[in-house]
């Protein structure tokens, strides 16, 4: 069994965590009424979970690593990434909107870790933005419906919005919109601060990128203002289009949490995203981003790097968040679009999501007599139905010398190894090394065993079902 760490934030659930993993936390930590915001499966060295082994001893990942790395997580996975755990899965619930922030690049996390080693910043001092020399993306899977605010959208999409809003600091940021240079090194007057804040790969950034990191300077430089929130509530009125509504609502939703944090405007040129269960987005290093509500799954390089600009309490380091946003507009990135044919359709749904990262892939599956098809499969359904239709599968199976995390996220499911297996329910998880093999999850219980899961009932045969998620590489 693997142990979640557990991280508490202002903006976490008071609830959602808590009932979820109620086995898995302390007594103290279900009573005492604050909020629990991540629940790490972690091999970082700052927040290691333990492993408890079938005669009850207890290690930690990077130690179990360390003295068995070919066995823990293979022998490609050692090569590449050395002897560690590559990716960091977690379970976030938000319960407020959280930080505007980007995670840096790689030489970004390398050059600011090393610096802040040089300085002499403790690992847990609150002013420390790197932990770690690695760059960080991220995956979300949603749990439940799950919005959020990813990546910039188009110069138009932003102009609509910020005109929208009758405030001098929205006016200012559709002026650096529609400011246009037509020599590089050439400033509009008035943000020759923001210019100077530009990286040095700006040189030969195009006009529109510059203009939209003129705007987003503006906003998470200018100071409190006691007076957005109205202005706002007041746009949010005359809004028509679909999408500006979402984004409208999400910066409202944020302004109610920070009512004098002039950083919530940059929500009107972020593009939102409102997922369903098993939708997804990826956010590679360097996009700018805020969670708003929901819970859902998070994966990532193992990496506990952030840089904020706003709507935190925390420590913001703008300087570098500058020097490492990405500027490109763009649509968000869904990952499960790319392979469907890992899909398992006939007793419940099975999604796998692989981004353009060697560090991590996660699926993410229903199982059971009692499984109910996702929205999202309505969607997958009409676009590849012809190839679902050829699949036949009850069951994943994940190759073999990887390392693995299976979750239990709801009911009751059986993991099974070539060498072990285990029921898990709701708020359980394994870690399955390298070395033991193929991993099937499918329901609980078999023709001669009736297991009943919490929420319920065995279904026929005596099997109970589920829903599980599986964290793992895709080297």
């Amino acid at each position: 069994m693997i142990r979640p760490v557990p991280k508490r934030y202002a903006w976490g659930s008071y609830s959602r965590l808590q009932t979820l993993f109620a086995d898995e936390l302390p007594a103290q930590m279900l009573d005492d009424g604050q909020p629990l915001a991540e629940m790490w499966f972690s091999g970082h060295p700052q927040s290691p979970s333990r492993l408890e082994a079938p005669d009850g001893s207890f290690t930690t990942v990077p130690q179990a690593i360390r003295d068995h790395p070919e066995a823990m997580v293979g022998r490609r996975v050692s090569e590449q990434f050395g002897p560690e755990l590559p990716f960091l899965f977690k379970i976030i619930a938000a319960r407020i909107p959280l930080s505007l922030q980007v995670h840096p690049v790689d030489f970004e996390a390398r050059a600011g870790f090393n610096a802040q080693n040089a300085q002499g910043i403790a690992m847990d001092a609150p002013e420390r933005s790197f932990h770690d020399a690695e760059a960080k993306s991220e995956m979300v899977v949603a749990l439940e419906p799950f919005h959020a605010s990813v990546g910039f959208g188009t110069i138009r999409f932003m102009l609509r919005n910020l005109s929208m809003v009758g405030h001098p600091l929205a006016s200012r940021m559709v002026e650096a919109l529609t400011e246009r240079t037509m020599r590089i090194g050439q400033t509009p007057e008035g943000f020759e601060q923001a210019d100077a804040m530009m990286p040095v790969s700006s040189m030969v950034w195009p006009d529109s990128r510059r203009r939209i990191f003129r705007a987003f300077y503006t906003a998470i430089t200018a100071p409190p203002t006691d007076d957005l929130q109205a202005q706002l509530r007041y746009a949010s009125l005359r809004v028509s289009d679909p999408v500006s509504r979402l984004a409208f609502r999400h910066a409202l939703a944020a302004a109610e949490a920070f009512p004098a944090d002039p950083s919530v405007l940059t929500l009107l040129m972020l593009n939102p995203v409102s997922l369903q269960e098993g939708e997804s987005v990826f956010i590679p290093a360097g996009t700018p981003h805020a969670y708003i509500h929901g819970t859902a799954a998070e994966i990532m390089n193992n990496s506990d790097n952030v840089l904020r600009a706003g709507m935190t309490v925390k420590h913001k380091d703008i300087p570098r968040l500058l020097h490492t946003l990405n500027c490109q507009p763009g649509a968000p990135v869904d990952p499960a679009d790319a392979q469907f044919g890992d899909m398992a359709t006939r007793d419940g749904n099975l999604i796998v999501y692989r981004p353009h990262i060697d560090q991590f892939m996660l699926a993410y599956g229903t199982t059971g007599p009692h499984a109910q098809a996702w929205p999202v499969m309505d969607r997958i359904h009409r676009r590849y139905g012809a190839l679902l239709r050829q699949l036949t599968l009850g069951r994943v199976d994940q190759g073999r010398n990887k390392p693995r995390i299976v979750l239990c996220t709801h009911g009751m499911v059986r993991c099974s190894s070539e060498q072990e297996s285990r029921v898990l329910s709701a708020g359980q998880a394994v870690f399955v090394p390298a070395c033991e093999g193929w991993v099937t999850v499918e329901s609980a219980g078999d023709e001669g065993e009736s297991v009943a899961g919490r929420d319920g009932q065995a279904g026929r045969d005596g099997l109970v079902g589920g829903s599980f998620l599986m964290a793992t590489t895709q080297v």
